[in-house]
């Protein structure tokens, strides 16, 4: 074959090879050193994508054209496959020298070029390997070059990388890990651990999810981020997958025959996986195969899984939700996250990611998302879960902003099967102090620098029954309010670190909805002042205090928060039928789009019959169930042309010849329902049989069909 590549006019892949090693050589005897570099064109397939592979090749003849003049006589340049360049610095001292060489490489391909009427950028990579220093032959070399590039490429791309020895160690654990897995999922050597979801509204467990778990022989127990990466790079995802999903199915079919509560189990599908032309297929086998219903299952799909192909996607889902399984978007809140994915995709649940739960109760921007994605999603008809809940503080925020249900170690961690079991058999519920539209013990935080003053508090308000909370500086009530929920705050102004009214303007930011009293004898009036007219206090009272007007004005407080609650709990209300109203809704549309898909089939298949009866050369005759015409094909027309109009009118009257004197019509020979007899029409004999319809489908009235009888009787 010739030396040099056809598209690029640039040395092949063996000449490459040949002058790698010859300069190799010359570094060994005459000192010095080689460097090998790897440059990957990282765009290459979107241009051919976008702009078809000729405006691909353009390119690559132009980036090659670009390069020349970055080799010096003593280097080459090659052309390595589909997106790849090498190329060989002949004589280097080291790293140092080679890092302005790559500078110039990408200076040389930054400015744009203009192909095809379209200015087109390369996005470059490099990784560099040198000869002694990292390998000691060429296949050695170039793999490290190669090694080099994916690292360049994995840390964002456009940059320059050295090979090390770690990425060697770290590539051949991956090797390692990669061959561990398959042979774990063949031998049936990873299970699954399943993590409780509750119910908001009544605090039963609703819901749980499978997660998947791997015993490595050497590494212990690993979570799926540890090898969901190395089977995602080895294209093990699929028999991943469809491991859990028979794992999931068969612990759900123990858990039924043992009279365990049917909670439906929810199991992730990786973005590979959904694309897989059989998912459905599958799904629907494991069903069947366990004996299970679909509604026992739940499938949890990423929303990158829906960015790579929404006409794709739409089909998927479409094919899941025909089984009957339920289907939840993860991870919502994440990456490319879009609300319009809601509306646009059939989903009954959406997932507020961990992140944006870790700090819901104490973080503005997280609130407020959360609040937008509930509101949103229940306005669908669509639930909402929040993920990695481990605090009341937490609950409580999405208690009362309508979340449906939570899942998270605050209620519980995920399991294995044999500790589950006993889950199951004794059913975990919430506090129902956490549940969405409760009727809670009045809370009351005392926060005052003084101990004497705390605790005289504490004995006189004891009696009447509050739920009491104390604090002794302005951050340890913030620390209090953040673990518990508590409807009015009494606070001192002059504290060390903050005064009170400092504390209370952070009280009311963070939990507006409590009611904020100052007790106190210092009356520096002008942030006491400021603070009531921006709201953050309610009321100032000032000490010493009578006991009896004290109890009263905080009894009073309780009341306007117990009717601030009043109203919230009916708003509650109407927001959860107003939910249940809007799924509802959802589930008729999607009825009602099923219908509309049935009837446009039913409309095409009815006109590929009626065009095909129209074109059968035999004569066909449609009667509706009165004995009316209501279609005729061509040859029964031509058969009967000189009888005038046939459709609308009675078969009987029109067409007599078509029927038995006596109006009999005898079943056929077989005793099926068809009537089978013979007429003269034309002065010629034919048959004529009728078939009433109906008996395998929903159509009424009946079919004759008329042909030649062989030899007249």
């Amino acid at each position: 074959p010739p030396p040099h590549d056809e598209l690029t006019g640039l040395p092949n892949r063996a000449l490459f090879q040949q002058r790698l090693r010859e300069a190799m050589a010359r570094a060994a005897a005459q000192g010095g050193a080689v460097a090998l570099l790897c440059l990957g064109i990282d765009n290459l397939a979107l241009v051919n994508e976008s702009l078809g592979h000729a405006a691909g090749d353009a390119l690559l003849a132009a980036i090659a054209a670009r390069l020349r003049p970055c080799i010096g006589e003593h280097d080459t340049v090659a052309r390595l496959g589909d997106n790849e360049f090498l190329a060989v610095l002949g004589r280097v001292g080291g790293s140092a020298d080679v890092a302005p060489r790559c500078r110039a490489i990408f200076a040389a391909l930054a400015p744009a070029f203009a192909l095809e009427q379209q200015q087109l950028h390369a996005h470059a990579s490099i990784g560099v390997a040198l000869y002694p220093q990292d390998g000691g032959d060429s296949a050695t070399l170039t793999r490290y070059a190669d090694l080099a590039l994916s690292r360049a490429r994995a840390d964002g791309g456009g940059q320059c990388q050295f090979f090390s020895a770690e990425m060697n160690q770290r590539t051949l654990e991956r090797i390692g890990m990669e061959a561990a897995l398959r042979l774990a999922i063949a031998g049936d050597e990873l299970q699954l651990l399943y993590q409780p979801l509750a119910d908001l509204q009544t605090g039963d467990l609703c819901s749980l999810e499978a997660l998947v778990r791997w015993q490595h022989p050497q590494q212990g127990l690993l979570s799926a981020n540890r090898f969901i990466p190395v089977a995602e790079e080895a294209g093990l995802t699929a028999a991943l997958g469809l491991w859990v999903l028979r794992r999931a199915c068969r612990d759900l079919r123990a858990w039924r025959d043992a009279e365990r509560p049917a909670v439906p189990v929810a199991i992730n599908i990786s973005p590979r996986q959904f694309h897989d032309p059989g998912l459905a297929d599958s799904v629907a086998a494991a069903l069947a195969e366990h004996g299970l219903a679909a509604g026992a299952l739940t499938l949890e799909i990423t929303e990158a899984a829906l960015l790579r192909d929404g006409a794709a996607a739409s089909v998927c889902l479409e094919r899941l939700r025909a089984l009957g399984v339920g289907l939840t978007l993860d991870d919502f809140g994440t990456g490319s996250s879009s609300l319009s994915n809601l509306k646009r995709f059939p989903f009954d649940a959406v997932k507020i990611d961990s992140a944006f739960i870790r700090d819901v109760a104490s973080d503005s921007g997280d609130a407020a998302l959360s609040k937008t994605i509930i509101s949103m999603a229940h306005n669908l008809g669509i639930k909402v879960v929040a993920e990695g809940v481990e605090t009341e503080a937490q609950c409580d925020f999405l208690r009362r902003n309508m979340c449906d249900q939570i899942q998270g170690y605050l209620f519980a961690p995920p399991l294995p099967c044999a500790e589950l079991d006993v889950l199951l058999r004794e059913p975990r519920r919430l506090p129902a102090h956490l549940l969405r539209i409760q009727r809670q013990k009045r809370s009351l935080l005392l926060v005052d620098d003084e101990q004497n003053i705390v605790a005289a508090l504490k004995r006189l308000l004891r009696r009447d029954d509050y739920q009491i909370y104390t604090a002794n500086s302005g951050q340890e009530g913030l620390d209090l309010l953040a673990q518990h929920a508590v409807d009015v705050i009494v606070s001192d102004q002059r504290m060390p670190g903050m005064i009170g009214a400092d504390f209370l303007r952070k009280a009311k930011q963070l939990y507006p909805e409590t009611i904020r009293i100052m007790l106190s004898g210092y009356t520096e009036l002008q942030s006491v002042t400021d603070a009531v007219n921006e709201g953050a206090i309610y009321k100032f009272l000032t000490k010493p205090w009578e006991d009896e007007l004290l109890r009263g004005h905080i009894a009073e407080a309780f009341r306007m928060k117990e009717i601030a609650d009043d109203n919230e709990r009916l708003n509650l209300e109407v927001r959860t039928a107003n939910h249940e109203l809007a799924s509802t809704n959802r589930r008729m549309e999607e009825l009602l789009k099923q219908k509309q898909q049935q009837i446009h089939r039913d409309e095409i298949s009815l006109s590929i019959a009626r065009e095909l009866l129209q074109h059968l050369p035999l004569p066909v005759i449609g009667m509706d169930d009165g004995g009316m015409i209501a279609f005729i094909n061509g040859a029964a027309a031509a058969l009967f042309h000189g009888g005038g109009a046939l459709l609308g009118n009675e078969a009987s009257c029109v067409l007599p010849e078509l029927f038995p004197a006596d109006g009999a019509a005898p079943h056929d020979g077989a005793g099926h329902n068809s009537h089978l007899h013979q007429a003269d029409i034309g002065g010629l004999r034919y048959a004529v049989m009728v078939y009433p319809m109906g008996e395998s489908s929903a159509s009424r009235g009946s079919l004759i069909t008329l042909s030649r009888c062989e030899v007249a009787p």
